[in-house]
């Protein structure tokens, strides 16, 4: 049977204690803030991610509560971990570790260790025998979908000033200047530093 294969006492606690980084999208949060800490020139941007990455874990748990799905129950295999709810679709590990991994590769950490991470905190939940595969694919997606609509729907305040730097530097371009500005303007203060 997959769900006991490779277990053994000593791995089930590392497991179980690995997956506790994902619990309520805390190491994500994490990354987030310090990445907002330490990146004062994108300070914004880190802010917008990391909201998102709080967003997708909320959105989660507003679609377990919908969907209502129960956890697997083997009889004679009880889970390894505990968990705070019995809903299980989608996995919000594995939402929020997508989205995390995505977001904040495209901020310029790099992406092998982000999605690996996210990767092994979405397989943990398999391992634990707290989530069906689908709950984890449904999870990955909809992590992954989110922060694709964060980013390509949002333009960073980075880019805009690149963008008016590039513009304001050329007098033919005055009026795509305006719509650049009125664009900046649109968006939700505080701008990070310079």
């Amino acid at each position: 049977m997959a769900r006991t294969h490779g277990h053994t006492p000593a791995a089930d606690r590392l497991v179980a204690r690995f997956s506790l980084l994902g619990e309520h999208a805390g190491v994500w949060l994490l990354i987030g803030a310090v990445g907002t800490a330490l990146d004062r020139e994108r300070r914004g941007e880190w802010r917008r991610a990391t909201a998102t990455v709080a967003g997708v874990y909320a959105l989660n748990t507003a679609i377990k509560l919908v969907v209502r799905r129960r956890r697997p129950e083997l009889a004679g295999l009880p889970p390894i971990t505990r968990t705070p709810t019995t809903l299980s679709f989608p996995s919000a590990h594995a939402s929020a570790a997508f989205a995390g991994a995505r977001l904040y590769s495209r901020l310029g950490l790099p992406a092998v260790p982000l999605y690996a991470l996210a990767t092994g905190l979405a397989l943990s939940r398999l391992y634990l025998g707290v989530h069906y595969p689908s709950d984890v694919l449904a999870g990955a997606a909809l992590g992954a979908a989110a922060a694709s609509t964060h980013a390509r729907n949002r333009p960073t305040p980075t880019a805009l000033r690149q963008e008016a730097r590039r513009l304001a530097s050329d007098p033919a371009d005055r009026s795509e200047l305006a719509e650049l500005r009125d664009e900046l303007d649109g968006l939700t203060p505080p701008w990070p530093a310079d």
